[in-house]
């Protein structure tokens, strides 16, 4: 019997988003789904790569009803719930005067260290969803520079998971 594997994403606060990006990255999520056996993806951050990924992977489960949505959340952060999700569109809905739609996940998963990381909360997150992983899928730009002078978490995150025989796949290679 074979056992299903597990996908994370991580990729740069803003991207260059795309309809080629898009195809690219909605073909990758269905290839692990089919080829690989994945059945659970993990999520972070909110970045723009993130979401988009959620919003792929979201709309996957109606071909994959078996795939399972996960966040791994740092401390300043909190993932909506999918049977949360109705009730809190309905109040939003009311109280913003327009639809909202809002994207949510399965399950959040409360990694060890997440109450007691300080700043770098979100890379010690990156490091847990990583060792969880057997694919790690990057929008990771060599060229990307953060506003800071350190390295950017996907990068730190990248290094990591090559470092850690990971499978990585680098969409931002892919386009």
């Amino acid at each position: 019997m074979e056992t299903h594997k597990v996908c994370s994403f991580f990729g740069h606060r803003k991207i260059n988003h795309s309809l080629q990006l898009e195809k690219t990255l909605a073909l990758t999520i269905e290839n692990l789904i089919i080829k690989e056996n994945v059945k659970t993806f993990l999520f972070g951050s909110k970045s723009e790569f993130d979401k988009l990924c959620l919003k792929i992977v979201t709309n996957l489960k109606d071909k994959y009803p078996f795939i399972k949505r996960v966040s791994y959340s740092c401390k300043s952060e909190s993932a909506i719930l999918e049977k949360e999700k109705d009730d809190l569109e309905k109040t939003l809905n009311v109280l913003l005067k327009r639809t909202v739609n809002l994207l949510c996940v399965d399950e959040e998963f409360e990694y060890k260290n997440k109450y007691v990381t300080g700043k770098s909360s979100y890379i010690q997150r990156n490091i847990a969803m990583i060792n969880d992983s057997n694919f790690c899928v990057f929008y990771y730009d060599i060229n990307y520079k953060p506003n800071t002078s350190k390295n950017s978490g996907t990068k730190i995150a990248y290094n990591y998971a090559v470092k850690s025989n990971k499978q990585v796949i680098n969409i931002k290679e892919l386009i």
